[in-house]
């Protein structure tokens, strides 16, 4: 047997000798080589820059949103300079600095223009040679603010602005950005007030900010407005609240409370604070872009209307506060080394997100029930629709749990067809579903005496006021779960994140006494979700997600081999009639309902569905015989289970 497929082997060898031969450049033919690549931008230095600059903005323009920026950079030697503009930005895990809104630049040194190239690789860089006798540079230039959702984020509204150093500052290459001292000062709009970590001298609308380094500019974001308020929380945290209408603004002592609660709680959780002071920036409109971005004193909160005048319609938004107060904790103090990059041109490797925004995402949910902002059940009703949404996913066959980290770089979140397939930043909700794991097999190794709090202590809790950066690496998470209980962590952790097991790792619910079922009707936190996103939900009853909004009937969400995938639907789709009848989210339920049998298998009758894609129409089978679907966590234990006292406040 081995003779013969020796001789196989050479045959085939020779057989394909003459197209290897024609794959090669035909001779006569021009083939070039490249043009090496020579990197002439100063490698960052632990070095202190001589000099401090200072940074100008006018953003009185908020109709258009335009900032005017100018600033003054001392200049170390004459000669050649390269200035940039961040460009792989903290929180975002990726190359997101908005260069293409950078516009007017003119650089002046003695009142003469001074030349600039932008260096041909990294775009984000600019040269320029310094002539002799020349101190200092002088920089113009303009930060063009998106005006539509299809620009980029909107920054700038008649009543609001949100201010992000990163995008209104240049800094000199060669130098470590905590190294680079700098003072900035914004003029906004008359009568409006503003709000930031870094402390402030006010004359009127301009705000001179204290001199700092560019590390902390750069994670020091301000928001301001026409409509705000402060509401104190701690003797060392504020909530500070700006709104398009200023009804937005009136909190109730109850929901104060429950903020208060959530500092308080995060306190004793994490046993130490990393932060001299620390300020929400929370904006509740429909006209400034929405964000979620964590900084080390601070965050951006970016919410809809009804954050409070809407409250007892269900969560909403409320996960927003603790996930993001989290990060001060997780992320901005404790960071994964690869993440940790001395300037803003320094690529970042993502490999500890599972760590920095998936464990942040468990505590995000934790605290929201410690603190009261949600009720347990509704917490509950949530992780039930995170267990679900990822034990359903196909994407596990290929893509394993740690590839997500790379989601930021790979699609920078743009929209993607086949989510379920495709997967994206997973490492939010299904490390969440690890740390549960963790936390699961940590109360039953030690017969309940230990948990993720401990953890939670020994990790995040040292250093109190420390507001710098320790960094770690995985044998760091693993070893410090072992001196908590001793067992092979490193072990489970490289097989949650690398595996491509059937289902997500679901089974922390069922150690901490819940099981993940499915019940024909939503819970009212699944039905909040659907009410918010202007959606009808079948994920689990045959496989789609269908717009109720403007684009009604739109087919927006597709799920990898279900039926729906079966029968040919795909994003981007409509879906006209139902049944005969005029499509409508009842009409689709109602259809589902009648094509339920006993055992979920064929035998009534299919849905039958027109569909209109581009300007064609078709007639489509959804062959799902299993009804409404809606999952739910199950209490399995009696008493209180690991999951109970995991959700109790402190």
């Amino acid at each position: 047997m081995i003779r013969s497929f020796l001789g196989l082997s050479l045959l085939a060898t020779s057989s394909l000798a003459p197209m290897i031969a024609a794959a090669q450049v035909p001779a006569g033919n021009s083939a070039p080589q490249p043009v090496p690549i020579v990197d002439t931008i100063p490698a960052a230095k632990d070095v202190r820059f001589p000099g401090t600059l200072q940074v100008n903005v006018d953003a009185t323009d908020t109709q258009r949103g335009i900032f005017r920026v100018t600033e003054t950079i001392p200049v170390p030697a004459a000669g050649h300079m390269v200035l940039l503009f961040p460009k792989w930005l903290p929180g975002a895990h990726s190359p997101r600095g908005e260069i293409e809104k950078l516009a007017g630049l003119v650089i002046k040194g003695n009142g003469q223009v001074i030349p600039w190239t932008r260096d041909t690789v990294d775009v984000y860089a600019f040269h320029l040679d310094v002539p002799a006798g020349v101190t200092q540079l002088d920089a113009s230039f303009q930060f063009l603010s998106a005006t539509k959702n299809d620009q980029g984020r909107i920054v700038a509204t008649p009543t609001m602005v949100s201010m992000e150093p990163n995008s209104v500052s240049l800094y000199p290459a060669g130098y470590f950005t905590r190294q680079i001292p700098v003072q900035m000062t914004v003029k906004y709009p008359a009568g409006w007030t503003a709000a930031g970590a870094l402390k402030a001298q006010v004359t009127g609308s301009t705000y001179a900010y204290e001199p700092t380094n560019y590390e902390i500019l750069v994670d020091s974001p301000m928001l301001a407005g026409k409509y705000g308020r402060v509401i104190p929380l701690s003797s060392r945290v504020n909530l500070n609240v700006f709104a398009d209408d200023p009804a937005e603004l009136a909190a109730t002592p109850a929901q104060i409370d429950a903020h208060k609660r959530l500092v308080d709680q995060a306190t004793k959780t994490f046993g130490a604070q990393h932060y001299d002071h620390y300020e929400f920036l929370l904006s509740i409109t429909d006209q400034l872009g929405g964000i979620g971005l964590e900084h080390h004193r601070s965050s951006e909160n970016g919410v809809t209307p009804g954050y409070f005048t809407k409250w007892d319609e269900g969560p909403g938004r409320r996960n927003l506060l603790p996930h993001e107060f989290t990060h001060s904790w997780d992320g901005k103090f404790r960071r994964g080394a690869e993440l940790w990059t001395p300037d803003y041109r320094m690529p970042m490797r993502d490999q500890s997100l599972w760590v920095y925004e998936g464990q942040t995402q468990f505590w995000g949910y934790i605290l929201q029930a410690r603190s009261g902002l949600v009720t347990k059940q509704d917490t509950l009703d949530q992780l039930a629709a995170i267990a679900a949404s990822y034990d359903a996913q196909r994407a596990r066959d290929w893509r394993d749990l740690i590839d997500t980290t790379n989601d930021p770089i790979i699609s920078a979140r743009r929209p993607k067809g086949w989510t379920s397939w495709q997967r994206s930043e997973d490492y939010y909700n299904e490390g969440l579903l690890v740390w549960m794991e963790v936390d699961s097999r940590l109360r039953e190794l030690s017969g309940g005496k230990k948990s993720i709090d401990d953890f939670a202590r020994a990790f995040f809790g040292i250093r109190d006021g420390d507001w710098g950066e320790v960094t770690y690496m995985f044998e760091d998470v693993a070893a410090t779960l072992n001196k908590i209980q001793p067992y092979d962590w490193a072990g489970l952790l490289r097989q949650r994140l690398t595996e491509h097991a059937p289902g997500a790792p679901i089974s922390g619910f069922e150690r901490n006494g819940y099981r993940l079922t499915y019940a024909d009707t939503p819970t009212p936190s699944f039905k909040s979700g659907e009410a918010s996103r202007k959606i009808t939900d079948l994920t689990y009853s045959g496989g789609m997600i269908v717009s109720n909004g403007e684009s009604k009937g739109a087919v927006t969400g597709v799920s990898w081999g279900s039926p729906a995938f079966n029968a040919g639907l795909t994003v981007g789709a409509t879906i006209v009639s139902v049944n005969g009848e005029p499509y409508s989210a009842d009409a689709l339920k109602k259809a589902i309902r009648g094509a339920q049998t006993a055992n979920g298998q064929a035998g009534g009758t299919p849905v039958q569905l027109i569909v209109r894609q581009q300007d064609a129409y078709r007639t489509v089978t959804l062959d799902w015989h299993g009804g409404l679907r809606y999952p739910r966590l199950e209490k399995i234990s009696k008493g209180d289970s690991g999951l109970d006292r995991l959700l109790a406040p402190r």
